[in-house]
């Protein structure tokens, strides 16, 4: 492992956009095609085939499903005047939209290639009650899964991004303000990694990606993204890992999130490639620092 100072040279546009907000008809079928890149000869390759397969499913559901119930304006506005986000998902109930985006999500995993376990964790999802379901989905967004039912919560976490990235993407941007060091400013959700970016009028910016919703939001760098210290940040790395992939260390809270340099491969995903560089998340464990960022896919670490 490596440890070494940022290389790179801090944004250079004095006011980049606070947050980009993700196109739902894209996202999913880009995430797919990454996973499947990603996939070839990787010690991961059969989960990340799975992934893939899952992440068509979140795509082909999208067609026709029904408007999601979005707050209302009064809502809105006092959630950006109190600083809070406008889709708090300690507030969430679930709707119509929500409901047919489970079922249709379990009616597509089935024809996906799976092992023996993960087509039980399939059933028992598509089985479950309606108070079970909630159950499941309130853990997702409260990222305390229990571990005996990781596999289960996988299929309820996929349904739960699609609804909220068709959520956010009817947000307006600019109406969006911070609320606080790693939570998204639509959600409040973790990252699931963070960003430097290759944008027109945004090249070097750092922007966190939301786990749940996929919003991107600008934080600036050479920071912690957990408790916001602007000293003992380190950039440590596998030896023999992808070199557009790092993670951020924070020696004041022992935590780190992952910083992936899209400015140099663009095809990087924030959600793909973090659950491919689990080998630097199991490094970091071994020397005593704490995942700062949440993936459901990545349950258990």
């Amino acid at each position: 492992m490596s440890l070494l100072p940022d290389p790179t040279v801090i944004g250079d546009v004095a006011a980049p956009p606070f947050v980009r907000l993700p196109d739902p008809l894209a996202l999913f079928a880009a995430r797919a095609r990454r996973y499947r890149a990603l996939a070839d000869g990787h010690p991961l390759s059969p989960y990340l085939h799975y992934l893939a397969a899952l992440s068509v499913c979140q795509h082909r559901l999208q067609d026709g499903l029904p408007e999601p119930e979005m707050p209302s304006a009064a809502a809105r506005a006092q959630a950006r005047d109190h600083g809070m986000p406008p889709l708090d998902r300690s507030r969430f109930t679930a709707d119509a939209a929500l409901e047919t985006t489970l079922n249709r999500l379990f009616a597509l995993a089935v024809e996906i290639d799976m092992p023996d376990a993960a087509r039980g964790a399939l059933a028992r999802c598509r089985d479950a009650d309606a108070v079970v379901r909630d159950g499941m989905m309130r853990a997702v967004m409260a990222d305390a899964i229990p571990i005996e039912t990781l596999a289960d919560h996988v299929y309820v976490a996929a349904a739960l991004q699609v609804h909220f990235v068709r959520m956010t993407a009817r947000l307006d941007g600019i109406s969006l303000v911070p609320v606080g060091d790693g939570a998204c400013p639509a959600c409040g959700g973790a990252p699931s990694s963070s960003m430097i970016v290759g944008w027109l009028g945004a090249h070097g910016v750092r922007f966190c990606a939301c786990a749940l919703c996929a919003t991107l939001w600008h934080v600036v760098r050479v920071k912690c993204v957990i408790c916001g210290s602007t000293e003992g940040i380190a950039y440590q790395e596998l030896d023999a890992g992808p070199a557009a992939v790092k993670a951020e260390t924070c020696e004041r809270c022992q935590g780190y999130v992952k910083i992936l340099h899209q400015h140099k491969d663009p095809a990087l995903d924030p959600v793909a490639d973090d659950v491919a560089t689990l080998g630097l998340d199991l490094l970091l464990r071994e020397n005593g620092y704490q995942r700062g960022s949440a993936n459901p896919f990545l349950l258990g670490y």
